[in-house]
């Protein structure tokens, strides 16, 4: 899997790769060439008393060790750049992915997940890349070098190599059999550390409000300790095996030493081809000793292109339609023909048959007891989830037939949950639309009922905003979310209970107010509040997910049981 991704990452930087390549190469051939520059001083230098050939020889070695010196540091540095930028495309790649999943896919991998995904796993696959192009491509290179030149140095001694190489490979093997599973596991811990951390900082206030900070301490004192002992039992391995490897390493170098200084006593070898042969050894268990090194990093990073490739190859439930159709014109006509929808492995529907029509210039009232299937029936409008059966028409056609821009472009969403980005009032407010100018932003706060205290803050439009809108009250970012569709002006306005923070005065301003801003579009208000819907051109009683009643509050209230048991829970009897 590791290669396959980076087989598809790596096109866009294969210049660098070969030019890296070429350097490699050459380096691997400096590095073999040097101890027979060595023997050659040892032979034909010291051994006569020869001091220019010294001079000569050694001046001939310093300037390769330069130029090798230069050719590692060029190397290097493109290394980084085809490194860093594949890090940077896969990136991007999830992210952009991610930006095209539906609920579904959200559900499926989870938050936490995909965080870990896009920056620890791209990490590992890219320092993998930035080591193998640094150390990894000349390894094969020097062992496969070093072996030619230590039989050409001498042929007898090379029994050494058959013996060594297999046994360092034998650790090898096992190292990785015993390694890559826990490595597999480690990304899953980290996953799960992730989600407990994630949970405990955005959902600090609950744990201190009910008093579960010492078990959620316990919780991720659990997670940590189980993450540490895999991580111990990988550092056990790796703890037994480089001792074996250096072990067998030095013993070669003893082997080569007590058979050479025999073949050098007897005057079967020059002492010059011994120390040469000697240098050669050392730099095939020098390959051999960095395959090591880069099986530490290989489990780790084909387990994270695994968690990588399986989101990029994740194909989003909702996608653009081969053929889109647009509209022939935007007036904001939503129509629902017999929808009935259930979640991904639900046992039954949440909606059933639902047949109705929300038109331009009327508000429309959504309200029912919790899970009749409110907020449901406001993702099948914006196609966050596609019908079972039946279909969403927006504007005569049918949602799953219009491309998702064109189709999000007619709506301005008002979330269960104001979630507001981190950076100013006035960037939030444009987040619609980018070329509102300050006027206009200004108007849709006084008709949120928001420019009373975005005049107290200090900067007023250019005042900060923390990260989820931390840094203001719940009932500030709900006014601060309507604004922000306001801003928009889209055809459709949805909003989704985003008024249960308001009190009822500003309650009663802010939709008095809405009614005339918004005179021309389609408006959807779902509330489990009476109150906010009670002056609604058109209400629709929703209950287990079936339309129990439709009409104006005084129909609803003749005709209408369920919706005349909500009023009176919530208003009185006097009220009903």
């Amino acid at each position: 899997m590791l290669i396959r991704l980076l087989r598809r990452a790596l096109p866009p930087y294969r210049r660098e790769v070969a030019f890296v390549t070429v350097l490699l190469l050459a380096q691997s051939i400096g590095n073999l060439y040097l101890p027979n520059l060595n023997a050659d001083i040892i032979n034909n230098g010291v051994a006569k008393g020869d001091t220019d050939y010294i001079w000569r020889t050694g001046g001939v070695m310093l300037v390769i060790t330069l130029m090798l010196g230069v050719l590692a540091v060029i190397g290097v540095y493109f290394a980084s750049r085809a490194s860093m930028g594949v890090g940077r495309d896969l990136r991007a790649a999830i992210f952009t992915r991610v930006q095209a999943f539906s609920a579904r896919e959200m559900q499926q991998f989870g938050t936490a997940s995909l965080i870990t995904r896009n920056t620890n796993d791209v990490q590992q696959v890219q320092l993998f890349l930035q080591i193998a192009l640094t150390i990894l491509v000349s390894a094969p290179i020097l062992a496969v070098g070093g072996v030619i030149m230590a039989v050409r140095e001498d042929a007898t001694l090379s029994w050494l190599i058959v013996v060594v190489v297999p046994l360092m490979a034998a650790v090898i093997a096992i190292l990785l059999l015993r390694a890559v599973p826990l490595f597999r596991q480690m990304q899953v811990k980290i996953d799960t550390i992730t989600q407990i951390l994630r949970e405990q900082i955005t959902g600090a206030r609950v744990v201190r409000a009910f008093i579960r900070t010492r078990s959620e301490q316990q919780r991720f004192e659990t997670a940590n300790a189980d993450l540490t002992d895999t991580a111990l039992r990988v550092n056990r391995i790796f703890a037994i095996a480089f001792p074996s490897l250096l072990g067998i390493m030095n013993l070669s170098t003893v082997a080569i030493l007590w058979f050479g200084g025999h073949l050098v006593d007897s005057g079967d070898m020059p002492i010059g081809n011994l120390t040469a042969f000697l240098m050669y050894i050392m730099q095939i268990l020098f390959a051999v000793i960095t395959a090591v090194f880069m099986v530490i990093l290989v489990p780790r990073a084909e387990a994270s292109a695994q968690r990588i490739d399986a989101v990029l190859r994740t194909v989003p439930a909702i996608a653009d339609p081969p053929a889109p159709i647009a509209p022939v014109r935007a007036t904001g006509l939503v129509e629902f023909r017999d929808v009935t929808f259930a979640y991904p492995r639900s046992e039954r529907p949440v909606l059933h048959d639902l047949s109705f029509t929300l038109r331009p210039g009327q508000t429309t009232g959504i309200i029912g007891g919790t899970g009749s299937g409110k907020s449901t029936l406001l993702n099948l409008i914006t196609r966050g989830f596609d019908v079972t059966a039946g279909a969403v028409l927006v504007d005569g056609v049918d949602v799953r037939q219009q491309s998702l821009d064109g189709l999000w472009s007619h709506f301005g969403l008002v979330p269960q949950t104001a979630y507001l980005f981190k950076g100013t009032v006035a960037e939030n407010l444009r987040f619609g639309n980018e070329a509102a100018s300050d006027a206009e932003l200004w108007r849709a706060l006084e008709v949120a009922q928001a420019s009373d205290f975005v005049v107290a803050m200090p900067g007023q439009l250019d005042a900060p905003i923390d990260q989820g809108g931390t840094n203001v009250s719940g009932g500030q970012r709900q006014r601060l979310a309507i604004a922000r569709a306001l801003v928009r002006r889209p055809a459709i306005y949805l909003f989704d209970d985003c008024f249960s923070a308001l009190d009822a005065a500003t309650d009663s301003r802010l939709r008095s107010a809405l009614r005339s801003e918004t005179a021309d579009a389609t408006v959807v208000i779902v509330s489990q509040r009476v109150s906010t819907i009670l002056r609604a051109d058109h209400i629709i009683v929703l209950d287990q997910g079936r339309i129990v009643g439709s009409g104006t509050h005084d129909a609803l209230m003749s005709r209408s049981s369920e919706y005349r048991e909500i009023v009176e829970s919530q208003l009185g009897e006097a009220a009903a």
